[in-house]
């Protein structure tokens, strides 16, 4: 199935890598195109040099496989530093702005979400 979805184009991520059902075994098994870094090792990047050297090993392994890397739970702009620094170029989290419906994010760029549907609406 993942194969399929992939043929048309899209990209498949793992969420929360390194906590929980993220295994290792799924970069292979599922054919992924991004890893998201869990929060729980951003929170106190800053302070944790066990966090800092967790980050960068899944950043070295993604290169190493060509996958790209989102980091999640970025709050502060020395978080946001720190990550780039590191070589993490795609950052989500509360620094950048709090989750909304996309009609509404769509509203303040002034789009349409009509025009973002992959087939008409019914």
């Amino acid at each position: 199935m993942l194969g399929r979805l992939r043929a048309l184009g899209l990209r498949i991520a793992i969420d929360d890598f390194g906590t929980g059902y993220s295994s290792m075994s799924y970069l292979s098994s599922f054919m992924v195109n991004i890893i998201k870094i869990d929060q729980s090792f951003i929170r106190n990047l800053i302070d944790s040099s066990s966090d800092q050297k967790i980050v960068r090993a899944i950043v070295s392994m993604a290169a190493d496989l060509e996958l790209s890397v989102v980091t999640e739970g970025v709050e502060t702009p020395e978080q946001k530093e720190l990550l780039r620094q590191m070589g993490c170029r795609l950052l989500q989290g509360y620094l950048f702005g709090r989750p909304q419906p996309a009609h509404s994010w769509l509203g303040e760029k002034g789009l349409d979400l009509e025009a973002f549907q992959p087939f008409p609406a019914t």
